[in-house]
């Protein structure tokens, strides 16, 4: 699946089989579920579980937490516009 599929899924009423638990969380925060994709990163004790969980703690403006989960993902920290951070990790994740 690349990003353009992948976001053509938004549309649908629940996310589409197969996808990573990493890959469920952005899809669960692109359609406003902030409580579910925090669950489902959380849930994710690799590297993209921690890219997306410290995304989701800048969604929430908590920088310090963010920080810590950039850490464990060894990803910088982003600072741009989180629109644009969620395509980056939504097409990393999809290229595997």
């Amino acid at each position: 699946m690349n990003l353009e599929s992948f976001m053509s899924t938004l549309a649908d009423e629940a996310p589409p089989a197969g996808l990573s638990t990493a890959l469920q969380a952005l899809w669960h925060e692109a359609k406003g579920e902030w409580d579910a994709a925090h669950r489902l990163a959380q849930s994710d004790k690799g590297a993209a579980g921690a890219w997306v969980h410290a995304y989701l703690h800048r969604v929430e403006g908590d920088e310090s937490n963010a920080g810590y989960w950039y850490r464990r993902a060894g990803k910088p920290p982003a600072s741009g516009p989180l629109k644009t951070e969620w395509q980056v990790i939504a097409a990393a994740l999809c290229a595997g």
